[in-house]
């Protein structure tokens, strides 16, 4: 039966998030083991012993992956890291994974032993098992669709609800390198279609090229806050861009905050390239997304532990609801941020 034109409603309009809103609404878990449904990184099943994590990512060709510049190995290798990033925002450890393939007739064995041989190396340097999936045919291009289980307490989870005034936020490594990588691949894609004797220039762009193609899921650092007795208050993965994670945190802990443009960890190579191309480094690093490091809070009580931390940066408070979400710039002026980074339905 065909729907009613007149009461059409555009997925784009509603976006993914208000799409997954819109879908959790109605959803209600009847199982007394379900501890935690939509709405975290991670749905959450009590096993008795331990707190079960599932997580599942489907990238789709022409939409996540752009195979004229995207090996296959690569693309293995990051399939698997979105998912068990996800594991370790809710402070766990992956265990193993389920694989599924649409596959177009362009797609040829030796393509397909390539793509595994990429998921396998994942799956040896994180410890975790490959244990089955699916295939098809597809008609739209390649789709890779992962599921990723996992493990942790009751004591150690971290949920993206448990932000409070007066936590530090935190985020690892630096940010805005994969979409400032990205925007290189795109460049030399469009130069050398209109002239394909011009090879490809990637000089002095080795590092965001290889954290677009090439992530990395933060195992070290769940590992170190574990070494130092630190859980995190809430946690969330930096898929989306930093502002959009903020936003989930807050929202889920009905909280608000203030981060410093000066704090946000930005690399050099990314700052020097997105000046280069006339791009914003600290709006790539708010809206960019794809660098899958970890965003959390932690207790003012947990600061000195944690400053024993490589590569962690302080890069805000948690305030209350009522003072809202601001980027305080390097002038001291607050802008109340925006969540701007990549959503899947409307394709931006």
């Amino acid at each position: 039966m065909f729907e009613n034109a007149n009461s059409r409603t555009e997925l784009g309009e509603m976006g993914e998030f208000g799409l997954i809103r819109h879908i959790s609404s109605s959803i209600t878990c009847k199982n007394p083991d379900t501890i935690k449904g939509i709405g975290d990184d991670c749905a959450v099943i009590n096993r008795g012993d331990h707190y079960e994590l599932v997580t599942t990512d489907m990238l789709l060709e022409g939409i996540h992956f752009d195979l004229s510049y995207c090996p296959l190995k690569h693309l293995g290798y990051k399939s698997v890291m979105v998912n068990l990033s996800d594991i370790y925002a809710m402070n766990g450890k992956p265990t193993h994974i389920v694989v599924s393939l649409g596959l177009s007739n362009r797609i040829s064995l030796e393509a397909v032993e390539e793509l595994y041989e990429g998921m396998h190396l994942a799956c040896e340097r994180h410890g975790i098992d490959l244990i089955g999936g699916d295939t098809s045919s597809s008609l739209s291009g390649l789709v890779i669709n992962i599921t990723a289980i996992g493990k942790t307490t009751e004591k150690r989870i971290s949920y993206r609800n448990g932000a409070q005034v007066n936590d530090i936020i935190c985020a690892s490594g630096d940010l805005g390198a994969a979409f400032i990588g990205l925007q290189i691949l795109d460049r030399e894609k469009k130069i050398f279609l209109e002239n394909p004797k011009i090879q490809p220039d990637l000089t002095g762009a080795d590092y965001v090229v290889e954290r677009q193609l090439k992530p990395e899921a933060r195992k070290d650092v769940i590992d170190a806050l574990d070494n130092l007795g630190i859980i995190p208050t809430s946690m969330i993965d930096i898929s989306d861009g930093l502002a959009s994670e903020l936003f989930h945190i807050c929202d889920s802990s009905a909280k608000g905050c203030r981060i410093y443009e000066e704090k946000i960890p930005i690399d050099v190579e990314t700052a020097r390239i997105a000046e280069e191309l006339n791009l914003n480094p600290t709006l790539a690093a708010m809206n960019g997304g794809e660098d899958y490091e970890l965003l959390f809070t932690i207790r003012q009580s947990d600061y000195e532990k944690a400053r024993e931390l490589s590569g962690i940066h302080f890069i805000g408070h948690i305030t209350s609801a009522e003072a809202g979400l601001a980027l305080v710039d390097k002038s001291d002026h607050e802008t109340p941020l925006k969540a701007q980074g990549w959503d899947g339905l409307r394709g931006t």
